[in-house]
This record gives C-alpha cells, structure tokens and sequence, in this order.
C-alpha cells in the first residue's frame, strides 16, 4: 500500500476555499511561499515516517501490556518526531506556544495524516479537542501547566465521554465527581470507547472527563467537565504519583486496530473542574466541534488514499479488451471501472474543499469583527454538520468502490483496499453518527435566525459561474424551504436526505470554485462529471427530503 500527500490538490482548495484572502488580511506572515513551504514540509514527513506504519500498525494493533497500552512497533517513535518537527503547534494560539497558523493549514496537515494512517491521525485530532477546550475555559493553573504541554505535543489528550448506557444520549451518564476538600474532586465511574487513552509515546495524558457533581440537576443541564491527568501535575508542573485510573481492556475492532480504544475505570482518580459547574455540555461542544470537523478531513484522507490505490491498480491491470483505449490496454480503459475512479475523486475534491471552507470560516470568525465575524460563524456551524458526515460517507463509499475497481484483489487483505474499508467504517459514527449530524442540520442549524444562513448560501453559491449547479441550487432551495415549514417529525423523517443533498450542491459548488481557479480541462472535466453524476439526482433527495413522516409513522416494524 502506498500514498502520497496530494499537495497540489490541496494547495488548490485552500485557494478556492479563500485561504488566500484570509491570511493576507489576518496572517501577514503566512505568504504563499511560506504555505507550500509548510505543506512540501508536511509532506515529507508524512510519507517517509507515517504512512509506512499503516500496514504495520493494522497487522500487529496495539496492545494492553501490565504496564498499560503498548502502541504498534515504530508509532510512538513516529509520534515523537512529529512532536520535534513542530505540527502538533501548527495552528494552536502562540501565547500557549503554539505556531498560530491558520485552521486551514492544519486541516491540510490533518487529511495527510489520515490518508497515510487513519488510527495515528487520531492521537493528534483528541489533543487538539482538548487545547481547544482549556484555551476557551481552563483557570489560570490549566492554561499555565497543561495546556502548553499539550501544545507542544508533550502530553496528549483523550476525550471522555461515553458511558455503556449512555452513548449520544449523554444525559444518561452516571461517573460521579465528589468534592475532596481542598478544592479538587474525585472521579469514580467507566467510560468506554477512548480513543488514545492509554499509550506509551508520552509521559502524560490528559482526560477531559465528563462527570456529575452530587448537586447537579437531572439530565444534561447536570454535567460537568473535568482533567484528570494520567500523573499527578505538582504545582510547578512536574509529574507526580500515577493517577488512580487504568485501562480495562481494549476493543477488539473493524478498523483502526493501531489506534488503542480503551475501556477506562476511574477509581476516585484525582481531577479538576474545567469551565462551571453543570456547563459541561457546552464546554464539550467546543471539544465536539472541532473534532467533528476533523472527523470529516478524515473521511478526505481515506478517500484519497483509496483514489490513489484504486487509480495505479487500474493503470497496471490488465484484464479484458478495453474500449476506451487501444483495445488491449489496462482497466483504467474500461468505461464503468473510469467512471468508478471518476466518481471516487470528484467527490474527495469536492469534500476537501467542503472541509477546508469550514476550516477558513472558523478562523474567519474568530479573526474579523463585527457583523462579518457573525456571518462567518453562522455559516461554519451550518457546515460542520455537512463537512463531518457527507465527507465520511465519501470516505466509506471510497473505499468501497476502490475495492470494487481491485475486484477479487480488493478482498484480499495484502492489497490494502480491504484495510481502507475497514478502517473508513467508524468515521461516520463517532463523534456524533451522521444520523446525529443530520438531525442537528434539519432541526437546529438551519432553523437558527429563520434559515437565513442557508438561504444566504443558496444566494451566493446562484452567483457562480457554474451552469450545472442550477438544477441543484433550485432543489435544495426547495426542500430549505419545505423543511423551515415543516418542524418536528416531518423534517427529521428527512434529515440524512437533506444533508447528503446540501453536501452534494455545496460540493459541486467548490468543485466549480477549483475549475475556474486551476483554468485546467481535468478540473472542468471532474466538475462536469459531477453535474452529471451526483447533482442529477438532487431533485430526487429534494423529494425525499419532503415525503414527510406519515409513512415512518404508520410502519409497525413486521
């Protein structure tokens, strides 16, 4: 299995996603040469010291040892040179350390790590949920001891939320967090499916722990966000005593086997309040926001690396006459197998540039005043919900049809597609399934301020000059609409046919954004092939979307 950073791929969509615009107004040392420089830079790195584990890491898995969880041969040393190369900092505020680059770069960075290696891309994506969290609501000890730790990529950290009883309905959760006296707590209770939360390639982690207070009111309005540190941090920021947390097994998984997902026992372990009392789901979402995002370049990456192995799989089989070329040349030449690896990398571009334009509308709104910065983060929460699911189902549908290109190769393990399907599988469940993520579409980022950010959208995106996304522009205006009158069961009967119709629309609207841009026939080639192939169909999903909930409602089940 090989891959390789698409850097002028991603170059491209930076510039149409408006990364370009924005850092000469905001970052004015990020010049052009300075971003190829970062991502050439990336690139090597990537190549030559992550992507080569991938293989390895699937085969042999991590493993809970006596001593806790030991990562697949040459992981942790991969990790410790991406912490000495400096891209664990890359886009992280520089008054905790960190480089202060733009979303957008590290959202480049964070596709070439997971289209070389999916289960260690996710160490890096947990400690940026937790930099995120303690930059916006840590106390002053957090932000001076942890957080630059975790920055550095010194320390990592994990995300801890789910319970056996309680997955999405985290009102269920019942981990306890008792006052200890001197102003600190103890956590007792289980939390299942923690990804990265034991290993051996740092000193210390970092667990953002979602607990209940003795006082805390009933359902979600009674969580509270704590760090319970895998040592004790002494007050000048030495590690101490082992915490009293341990790991109780490992899932045994589909995918990701490199990636360790812990099974963790809290045993009135040591912690700290993150944020208040009882505002702990909100403080989540910030950690829940910025995954989400990453989830979704992560269903980039897989299918990226699933293009690329499908694509020089075809160029060299040969097998029966093909039509396309001269008659006696390789699959790549046979009309459905083309239009397979046509679709496969349509739809990674058009996803990355859905990624990358919510990765530049985050900085944009944290960046720009006033009623532009307002307008920035409505459209990037209306997006995050489409770049994290309808990017993960490219990513699944991906390597599903670059299995199909190998045929019988596919489902043998030595060629590498079988692990891509594996391995792309979760991506659309965690942090949030895409049912989830549709439901948050349909029911309340579009209903926020009326529909006013999708319907300003709908407006700019009829601006471009792009005459095939007409037809999608006007179904999705149509089932906005249909959805803003309909509340309630109706509109989510329809919500995944909604989202994946705002993806298909927004897509072929960042593909004709890379057209005009590149000014290259392949590029106008991909976004009419797009037209034809997905948008075609979007007064269909328009018609799903408004079918309503009559018949979901009459259905017994038998």
């Amino acid at each position: 299995m090989t891959y390789s950073a698409p850097v002028a791929d991603l170059a491209l969509s930076l510039s149409a996603a408006g990364h370009d615009a924005l850092r000469e107004r905001f970052f004015p040392e990020l010049d052009a040469s300075t971003v190829a420089a970062v991502l050439d830079a990336a690139a090597v790195f990537v190549d030559e010291q992550v992507a080569p584990l991938n293989r390895s890491g699937d085969r042999q898995g991590a493993r809970l040892t006596s001593d806790g969880v030991v990562l697949a041969d040459g992981f942790a040393a991969a990790y410790q040179a991406f912490v000495a190369g400096g891209w664990n900092s890359l886009a992280a505020p520089e008054a905790h350390g960190g480089q202060g680059l733009t979303r957008g770069l590290a959202s480049a960075l964070s596709e070439m790590l997971a289209g070389a290696n999916l289960s260690f891309s996710l160490c890096p994506m947990l400690t940026a949920g937790a930099i995120e969290a303690l930059s916006l609501l840590g106390n002053e000890r957090q932000k001076t001891l942890v957080l630059p730790k975790l920055v550095s990529g010194e320390w990592t950290g994990a995300m801890c939320l789910t319970e056996p009883q309680a997955g999405t309905d985290l009102a269920a959760l019942t981990c306890r967090a008792e006052p200890d006296g001197p102003g600190g707590y103890r956590l007792t209770g289980q939390k299942i499916f923690i990804t990265f939360g034991d290993h051996d390639a740092t000193d210390n982690i970092c667990h953002m722990v979602l607990a209940r207070l003795p006082d805390a009111p009933a359902g979600v309005r009674g969580i509270s966000l704590f760090l319970a540190s895998k040592h004790l941090i002494g007050a000048d920021g030495s590690l101490g005593e082992r915490n009293s947390f341990s790991v109780v097994s490992l899932e045994h998984k589909l995918g990701i086997h490199g990636s360790p997902t812990c099974v963790m026992a809290y045993d009135g372990c040591a912690a700290e309040l993150v944020g208040e009392p009882h505002k702990g789901l909100a403080a989540m979402f910030v950690m829940m926001n910025a995954a989400r995002l990453q989830v979704g370049v992560q269903g980039v990456g897989v299918a990226e690396a699933a293009r690329q192995l499908a694509l020089g799989y075809a160029r060299d089989r040969r097998q029966g006459a093909t039509v396309l070329g001269s008659g006696d040349g390789p699959i790549f030449d046979h009309p459905d197998v083309r239009r397979n690896l046509m679709l496969i990398t349509a739809k990674t571009r058009a996803a990355r540039g859905i990624c990358l334009m919510t990765a530049v509308l985050a900085d944009l709104a944290e960046q720009a005043e006033g009623e532009e910065a307002a307008q920035a983060a409505a459209r990037q929460m209306l997006l995050v919900p489409i770049a994290k699911a309808w990017s993960t189902d490219v990513g699944v549908e991906a390597a599903s049809l670059g299995l199909q290109v190998h045929g019988g190769m596919g489902f043998i393990e030595e060629t590498g597609a079988a692990q891509l399907y594996r391995d792309a599988r979760i991506t659309p469940i965690y942090e949030g399934t895409n049912g989830v993520q549709a439901i948050d579409l349909i029911g309340r980022k579009l209903r926020l301020d009326e529909g006013a950010a999708m319907r300003a959208l709908i407006a700019e995106m009829a601006q471009a000059d792009a005459p095939g996304l007409a037809e999608g522009l006007s179904a999705l205006s149509a089932a906005t609409e249909w959805a803003l009158a309909h509340p309630g069961a109706d509109a989510l009967a329809g919500a995944t046919a909604y989202l994946q119709l705002a993806g298909d629309v927004i897509g072929g609207w960042a593909l004709a954004r890379e057209a005009q841009l590149a000014g290259s026939e392949d590029c106008a080639t991909l976004a009419r092939f797009y037209n034809g192939q997905v948008l075609s169909g979007a007064a269909g999903l328009a018609a799903k979307v408004m079918q309503g909930a009559g018949d979901l409602t009459a259905w017994s089940g038998d």
